[in-house]
């Protein structure tokens, strides 16, 4: 998480984003689904870091069960975000995980 956070400041992928930032664009248009009323360049730093991660591991790694990925990101939103991180970051990964499902349903 931290790395991805320092990503948006240089710009640079360090060791531990490479496939995170492989697929930032897609990562991106799932927030932007998700959290239409919050542009992706609009949502501080440390939770856009937080939620790219999150989803990243919802969607594409799918390596740990959602609900431990969504109660690892909470945390880390109270540790280094605001008051508001954590409620914001737990709905979005709410409707991303709703919209897997859905998703999940339409191809069965």
């Amino acid at each position: 998480m931290q790395e991805l956070f320092s990503y948006d400041f240089q710009k640079k992928s360090l060791t531990g984003t490479n496939d995170v930032v492989a697929h930032l664009s897609q990562i991106d248009n799932i927030i932007k689904e998700c959290a239409p009323a919050f542009p992706v360049e609009g949502i501080a730093k440390i939770d856009l870091a937080i939620l790219r991660l999150a989803i990243y591991e919802l969607t594409i790694t799918k390596k740990n069960p959602p609900k431990v990925i969504i109660d690892e990101a909470i945390e880390l939103a109270k540790e280094f975000g605001n008051d508001a991180s954590s409620s914001f970051i737990n709905g979005v990964l709410g409707s991303v995980l709703a919209k897997e499902k859905s998703d999940g349903n339409k191809n069965s």
